[in-house]
């Protein structure tokens, strides 16, 4: 058996050389579209001056018509092919620890005051979602953002898990998928797509329907009289009977088509997802209800999407410089505007669960995409009750695997926090971080990198990326406190607290410091909270002494040898007992002389 990466490398390379065979293809079909315009351009001449008949003009206008649609599925051949490629590219970076830089980054979903989002890295360059998404839809990253900001409940967990199990080995579905749409950043806009889906008709007058249909046909017929007979008068008097009566409503019809333009686009995303939904079969609860949700109609949705798209694939004819007049004498652009709004009449309501739908499979597919591609992550075990995080061997996903430092980490029964202590730049805040990015894929339904990890269900909280605030005149001390209250709100709450306080009101007095650590941290325990602290303070490690055996003291370790400092972050028993800051000083060029005694 492959594995991934080695699957990926054959896939990339079948399909770049499928996106080489369809370009000379493409560019084929180009050429020959320019041939047949050119000699439908001299057909047109010679039949006005009456060299030839008005066949060689309609065969010319049925040959131009036929390389359009039969290029047109070149193109879309190509597009997806190419898009393949990407997917497979992105997915063996991923894999080599190459992703940073790839992808959407979820930046939009950044906030601020959320109580751990920033602190943990979920969003961003180089985040999280980065390396997770592969959704081609706003509604799939939307899902998967709000998965990964509140922790889901215990059962909904489970039901992720059995459904990311059943995904993790289909990677044609995942192909499938990747090929739909343009770049991610032009996908799917939920809210402006229902508002649309379910605005007012534009176009209520259903007699002006019938009324757009008998000029049409009156039109087909006098142009036909006009061919065989050469008597133009009847032709010019229905041509102006239908500008008087496009005139009058001319701004709805423009509007209705020009709206329909973008969500055609996006539903036929959602059209893609759909298709391949409709067509399984699944077994994970998650997935079957997923399912189940489509049928809601005769009509299968990715059926239904498809007509709406085709409506205004349709309306871009008109572009078209040869087929323009021709349409303008069919009414061609009311009749796809009054079917856009039956269209919208029909489907709209429905729009809004085929957003649900598809956000969820999406954000089900890239955590089961990240499973398959790091088979060495591991289902977390989620206990049930009581507040727990016991880790084996816990690891950062962000950080590549060949230079991550996997450290255990316990947290159950009597033991509620750790107080990390260590030098600067030995690994404490980066230790932090592993035990609350790695909790937060635990809660969300994916694997975790780790040996083993027992969890249970836990609200997260976080002061490891505190700022200060010009605009709003705050310092950083008051920043920290007013996150710190609000975690002690959280633990107050019926879910136990996952608290990751790094450098615990550090930008006070040595004093103060003591005392409000001292009481929170008594505070958050008393409320059954656990978590870990970090400080450089030495003089906070006594702390634990008074919270014992509740708290125990860990701390990472560094040598100077040669002029360099060496980390090995390794968590190890008790507190630090040594500082490196006067050597960085001194490595880096300061003149630092020692204290007089």
């Amino acid at each position: 058996m492959s594995s991934p990466r080695e699957e990926y490398q054959q896939r990339l390379e079948g399909h770049r050389s499928e996106a080489a065979r369809l370009a000379g293809i493409d560019l084929r079909y180009s050429q020959l579209r320019l041939v047949v315009f050119l000699g439908g351009f001299a057909a047109l001449i010679a039949w006005w001056r009456g060299a030839v008949g008005p066949w060689w003009l309609g065969l010319a206008l049925l040959a131009f018509v036929v390389l359009i649609r039969v290029h047109d599925s070149v193109i879309r051949k190509r597009l997806t092919t190419e898009r393949a490629i990407e997917f497979y590219e992105r997915g063996i970076a991923r894999i080599e620890d190459r992703w940073n830089g790839a992808g959407e980054t979820g930046e939009r979903f950044r906030n601020d005051q959320h109580p751990y989002a920033n602190d943990l890295d979920l969003f961003g360059q180089g985040s999280l979602f980065q390396l997770l998404s592969i959704a081609r839809t706003r509604a799939g990253e939307e899902r998967l953002a709000s998965w990964l900001t509140k922790a889901a409940p215990l059962d909904e967990v489970r039901l992720r898990q059995e459904a990311i199990a059943e995904l993790t080995p289909a990677l044609d579905l995942r192909e499938e998928l990747s090929m739909a749409g343009t770049e991610v950043r032009a996908g799917v806009n939920s809210d402006a797509l229902v508002a649309w889906a379910q605005g007012t008709s534009l176009l209520r007058r259903e007699w002006l329907r019938m009324v757009a249909g008998l000029l049409t046909a009156t039109a087909v017929a006098a142009g036909a009289y006009a061919v065989a007979t050469g008597e133009q008068g009847p032709l010019v008097t229905v041509l102006v009977l239908e500008f008087a009566f496009f005139f009058p409503q001319r701004a709805r019809v423009l509007q209705s088509l020009h709206a329909a333009g973008s969500p055609a686009r996006d539903l036929d995303i959602l059209a893609h997802a759909l298709d391949r939904l409709e067509q399984r079969t699944f077994q994970s609860t998650h997935l079957a209800a997923l399912r189940r949700s489509l049928d809601t109609g005769d009509i299968p949705a990715s059926v239904a999407i498809r007509r709406l798209h085709r409506l205004v694939e349709l309306h871009d004819w008109q572009h078209n410089l040869f087929f323009a007049p021709i349409a303008s004498a069919l009414l061609w652009g009311t009749h796809l505007a009054w079917a856009i709004e039956r269209w919208r009449r029909l489907h709209g309501s429905k729009v809004h669960t085929w957003l649900h739908t598809v956000g969820d499979f999406e954000a089900l597919s890239s955590l089961s995409a990240y499973r398959y591609e790091h088979p060495d992550d591991v289902w977390p075990e989620i206990v049930e009750k009581g507040a727990g995080f016991d880790g084996v061997a816990i690891g950062h996903p962000l950080i590549p695997a060949a230079r991550a430092v996997r450290n255990d980490v316990h947290l159950w029964g009597s033991t509620q926090m750790l107080l990390v202590s260590g030098s600067n730049m030995s690994g404490k805040s980066t230790f932090l971080r592993t035990v609350g990015i790695n909790a937060v894929m635990a809660l969300a339904g994916a694997p975790v990198r780790a040996a083993s990890l027992r969890i249970t269900p836990l609200e997260i909280g976080a002061t490891l990326r505190i700022q200060d605030s010009l605009q709003e005149g705050r310092s950083r001390f008051y920043a920290e406190i007013t996150r710190v209250r609000e975690i002690t709100d959280i633990a107050r709450g019926p879910v136990p607290l996952l608290f990751l306080l790094d450098e615990l009101f550090h930008g006070t007095n040595s004093h103060d410091r003591l005392a409000g650590a001292s009481g929170v941290l008594k505070s958050l325990l008393d409320r059954g909270a656990i978590g870990m602290v970090t400080t450089h303070d030495l003089s906070l490690t006594a702390i634990v002494d008074s919270l014992a055996p509740r708290a125990i003291n860990v701390h990472f370790e560094d040598r100077f040898e040669g002029g360099d400092l060496h980390f090995d972050y390794r968590v190890k028993e008790g507190p630090v007992t040594r500082s490196n800051a006067i050597a960085l000083m001194r490595a880096v060029g300061l003149n630092v002389e020692s204290p007089l005694s």
